[in-house]
């Protein structure tokens, strides 16, 4: 698997893409799983996120923290030398190696023995998650001709709602296993000698979660490794688009930071993120706390479904860009904006009504609107720069998307939760209360927190269910994002004939 590099002569593969059809697809269905895997392990935290707030006794700023800017930051650093990386070297062995880092660091978060501890795993997920996403969509950029390239996208981008299905329907029924009845089953076949020491019935479910659901990365990544061929840079792309040479960071920097059309875009994603992640890093809570649910009823019976339902809005954003774009070229940019809008006021009477049968069918209609979104930055960000600055152009644009979205979306959720929670306490007069309220009370025992262990339980829900309501406010902005690219994208896209296949 050598990074063999071919020039623009003659080649057909701006017509058939590179290898045979049923090979494509098998690399575009391996890169989708190895997004899904990736995802998994980046959102099972949030399915077993009112377990550890109960375990380490955290407030919900604190957990908006643990979500959010230590992964982000981390991420977003790594995510363009690792770009730059693989705009130069074998896209398959570093999309590997990552895999095996982040798989691993997910497996030690079940290990974590402090809030501390958890916090710096989390910084290894991203630093392996890092190597995902740019390489994978330079190889698919490669693998297929630009007709077929917005299907490509869209179909690979459904690994980030599979992977929520995934880690919903694993995490959850993982998490909610007693460590003694793991412990038991593992005794069963065979195992229980590695673990003579450990006593199971003091380790908890979502322990185990991670370790499960980490480990099998290691033996995917192996696999891929030895299946996966690189293709020749630019192989399926027009001949002059010149896909041989490979540009620095500035060179890369200098064509994609001069088009209107990528910044715009970059915030847009962003601002979608910001809403995204905060709204995912809270919804097994909201589910806990103001319906009352446990944390694996939570994940299996709407969690699952809800990213199921994401996935399909992930899909359909994709397969209408592509099939509608010759009668609205710039489709793929303003389609985004159409459905944020729609998907503010279903978010909104989602949060706020009593019915939980009401609330989840509020939310299918939001969230397949919400996510028509993922294929579009995909798309609409290759197609504006030439071949070989593709990989670092959408680095740039997802340390954007990781900074102000997964950096800042589930802290701001998490801190206008504890302010509308204190507003909650104040008006009720119990905010002396607050500092000594236990939230591992509100799923158990009641009588722990005293004669207005109700109340206080409410105030609790109230106030995420008032965060997450202003968190999804941001979409307004978001779509006007997307609107402005549009206007723009048409005539920013990419033109070998013009471009010269060069950064200028």
């Amino acid at each position: 698997m050598t990074d063999t590099t071919a020039g623009p002569a003659a080649q057909p593969g701006h017509i058939t893409g590179f290898g045979s059809k049923g090979y494509r697809t098998y690399v575009l269905v391996a890169l989708m799983m190895v997004y899904t895997l990736n995802f998994i392990d980046r959102t099972l935290i949030a399915v077993v996120a009112q377990p550890i707030i109960n375990t380490f006794q955290l407030n919900d700023t604190q957990w908006g923290l643990l979500s959010g800017p230590p992964f982000a930051l981390f991420y977003a650093l790594m995510g363009i030398p690792i770009a730059m990386w693989a705009d130069r070297g074998n896209r398959v062995f570093i999309i590997s190696l990552c895999i095996i880092i982040w798989s691993l660091m997910t497996a030690f978060c079940g290990l974590a023995a402090s809030f501390i501890w958890l916090l710096l795993f989390r910084v290894g997920v991203a630093i392996g998650e890092a190597g995902c996403t740019p390489p994978a969509n330079s190889l698919i950029t490669d693998y297929y001709p630009p007709r077929s390239r917005a299907g490509a996208l869209g179909i690979y981008s459904m690994g980030v709602t599979l992977g929520g299905v995934l880690a919903q329907l694993f995490g959850g029924t993982i998490a909610g296993i007693k460590g003694s009845d793991f412990g038991a089953w593992i005794k069963s076949i065979g195992l229980g000698g590695l673990f003579g020491g450990l006593d199971w019935s003091t380790v908890e479910g979502w322990r185990i979660a991670f370790v499960v659901v980490g480990l099998p990365g290691v033996l995917i990544a192996i696999l891929l490794l030895f299946t996966l061929r690189e293709p020749p840079r630019g192989y399926s792309d027009p001949p002059s688009a010149n896909g041989a040479e490979k540009a620095g960071f500035f060179e890369a920097f200098k064509e994609f930071g001069k088009k209107p059309t990528f910044w715009w875009l970059s915030l847009g994603a962003a601002l979608v993120a910001f809403v995204g992640y905060g709204l995912i890093s809270f919804q097994a809570p909201f589910l806990q706390r103001v319906h009352g649910i446990g944390v694996r009823e939570a994940a299996v019976n709407y969690g699952a479904p809800l990213a199921a339902v994401a996935a399909v809005g992930t899909f359909l954003g994709g397969f209408l860009s592509e099939k509608l774009e010759p009668r609205f070229p710039t489709i793929a940019a303003w389609l985004p904006g159409v459905g944020l809008l729609i998907a503010i006021p279903a978010y909104l009477g989602a949060f706020f009504t009593s019915s939980l049968t009401v609330a989840f069918v509020l939310w299918i209609i939001a969230g397949t609107a919400h996510y028509a979104y993922l294929s579009a930055q995909y798309m609409v960000g290759t197609a504006i720069v030439s071949p070989r600055s593709r990989a670092t152009t959408i680095a740039v644009l997802l340390l954007i998307v990781s900074l102000i979205g997964n950096g800042i979306g589930p802290l701001f959720t998490g801190g206008m939760s504890d302010f509308f929670f204190s507003q909650q306490l104040s008006g009720a007069g119990l905010i002396d209360l607050k500092d000594t309220f236990n939230p591992r009370a509100c799923g158990g025992d009641l009588a722990a927190l005293g004669e207005s262990g109700a109340q206080l339980c409410k105030a609790y829900g109230t106030g995420l269910r008032h965060s997450m309501a202003a968190t999804a406010l941001m979409f307004v902005f978001a779509a006007a994002c997307y609107f402005l690219a549009a206007r723009t994208f048409q005539r920013d896209r990419y033109n070998p004939a013009t471009d010269g296949g060069a950064a200028a």
